[in-house]
């Protein structure tokens, strides 16, 4: 017996890992591209990790002023920190630093853009549903712990772009009235900017958050092997049963090959497109107001709701003063974040639907919630445009004000509106599919009947085709019944007010009656 088969044998007499390996290579992946992006962002995570780790070796997360004297010559001699100055060092001086230091952050910008689609995905197809609501928890946990490895990261240059960033934080944390100041002398070390926030934000992003994420990554990969994974209707799928490849050897091979495509793009970007150049923008300073300084994409929200609330809304209550402009922003964020997380458990409640669901939803036969998600994404959407207000206003040539205005009526109008069309287009399309199952394709090609009439043949769709049009369940209004104690609660009359605003004005789905009455009258 080898050296390696003893090792083995070794290892599962006292681990009995042989079964558990077997077990998860039976389980059965489903074969659609929208499954990726969940392997896209495990990817770019470890990607970040490998990166991570080269820059560790030559990165100093000190704020101690010294004197650049690498061989960037434009800033030689310019005091900065102790950060800046190595940063600069590993982009000009470390052969690969540069290529490591853009593949580190172009594999986050997609770690955080991979899980902010696969949840997008999540949504819009109901793949939250039960058993999965914890997951969707644990997920959404997820992208916001990657926003903040992202931020941390993001401020360790300590140049004038990360210094902005933290000035912002700082002010926001300021703004609170009554422990805002405490807590921002607990994170600076002192009055902004401190004398070791590169060293705090350094702990947390290469040793505390990266662990939590490792964690929660565990937990969320333990949670889909132990349930049924989730797959779109077709003939043969089932709730019980899931057609696709089983783990071992065809999807680990397909991944293996995946991984490297992934971090093939991300050299390849890296390598060919410059990202955070901190040699442009210099050390920070807090004395000038730099334009264009922008945050990355995924803390742009955050920006655009300070940046479109209106001025002057302040109070002084107790001794205090109430800045209601940065304190109505971190209220609207939190509330929308929080929406975010709890809505499988809101949509749970509203259906009262306590079924096991592995068969995904097509957004339009799920026409609420494909409208609170469009809602949702435009809101997102308008903010992020808000946290580049001075850019749209320098490069179209409009004013400032015309930008921030028009941006403040979109915040409020444009999720209204997005909410009605996608509901209303949603709606249309399940109008469109049940014509089709009932009367099938129109062909274009026109028939003189014996008596003199004209029509137009129809062709009837295939088996699968009218599976994917008929195979979604129909959700009734729940009606206002007494609880078991024979009384009308609150609670249950508002609950049945959201079921009806969910499922009143749905399109059901055509019945086997219908559809062979529709085939007998096509055959007439």
């Amino acid at each position: 017996m080898s050296i390696t088969a003893k090792a083995s044998n070794y290892l599962d007499e006292r681990t009995s890992i042989s079964g558990a390996v077997k077990e998860f290579g039976r389980k059965i992946f489903p074969d659609h591209w929208s499954f990726l992006l969940g392997e896209v962002a495990l990817y770019s995570f470890i990607i970040i990790l490998l990166s991570g780790t080269f820059l560790t070796f030559f990165f100093q997360a000190s704020m101690t002023p010294v004197e650049y004297e690498g061989s960037f010559v434009p800033l030689k001699g310019v005091e900065m920190s102790a950060a800046m100055s190595s940063t600069l060092d590993i982009s000009f001086d470390i052969r690969g630093g540069l290529l490591m230091r853009q593949v580190h952050h172009w594999a986050a910008l997609l770690f955080v853009a991979a899980i902010g689609l696969h949840m997008l995905r999540v949504f819009f197809t109901g793949a939250f549903r039960k058993p999965r609501e914890l997951n969707w928890s644990i997920g959404f946990v997820l992208f916001v712990l990657a926003m903040a490895e992202g931020f941390t990261g993001y401020s360790l240059p300590d140049d004038l772009l990360s210094g902005n960033g933290l000035r912002i934080i700082d002010g926001m944390i300021v703004g609170v009235p009554v422990v805002g100041t405490w807590i921002s002398f607990l994170l600076f070390g002192g009055e902004f900017p401190g004398n070791d926030i590169v060293g705090r934000l350094y702990t947390l992003h290469i040793l505390l958050l990266p662990l939590i994420v490792i964690a929660f990554i565990g937990l969320h990969l333990m949670f889909v092997i132990i349930h049924k994974h989730t797959q779109y209707p077709g003939p043969g799928r089932t709730e019980e049963n899931v057609v696709g490849y089983p783990v071992l050897p065809v999807y680990a091979a397909k991944a293996g090959g995946f991984f490297f495509i992934v971090f093939g793009v991300v050299a390849l970007m890296a390598a060919t497109v410059t990202i955070n150049p901190i040699w442009n923008y210099g050390p920070y300073d807090p004395s000038p107001v730099s334009a264009g300084t922008q945050p990355d994409w995924y803390i742009g929200f955050a920006d655009g709701a300070l940046r479109l609330m209106p001025p002057h809304l302040e109070t002084y209550w107790f001794g205090y003063t109430w800045s209601w402009n940065i304190l109505i922003p971190i209220l609207v964020l939190v509330l929308f974040l929080a929406a975010v997380f709890v809505y499988p458990f809101f949509e749970a409640w509203v259906t009262g639907d306590k079924r096991e669901h592995h068969i995904l939803d097509r957004p339009r036969n799920a026409p609420v919630r494909t409208a609170i998600g469009a809602a949702g994404v435009t809101f997102y959407a308008v903010l992020w445009a808000g946290a580049s207000s001075d850019i749209i206003a320098t490069h179209f040539k409009v004013t400032m004000e015309g930008v921030i205005n028009t941006l403040q009526i979109l915040l409020i109008l444009g999720p209204i509106f997005a909410f009605i069309i996608a509901k209303r287009v949603a709606l249309a399309l399940q109008k469109k599919d049940q014509a089709i199952v009932l009367h099938g394709f129109e062909t274009g090609r026109i028939v003189r009947l014996p008596g003199g009439q004209f029509v137009e043949v129809h062709e009837q769709l295939s088996e699968y085709e009218r599976w994917q049009l008929v195979s979604f369940t129909d959700n009734a209004p729940i009606m206002v019944r007494p609880n078991d104690r024979g009384r009308i609660t609150a609670g249950i009359r508002w609950r049945s007010r959201w079921s009806r605003f969910f499922f009143e004005d749905r399109v059901a789905p055509v019945t086997q009656t219908e559809y062979k009455q529709a085939l007998e009258h096509a055959h007439h």
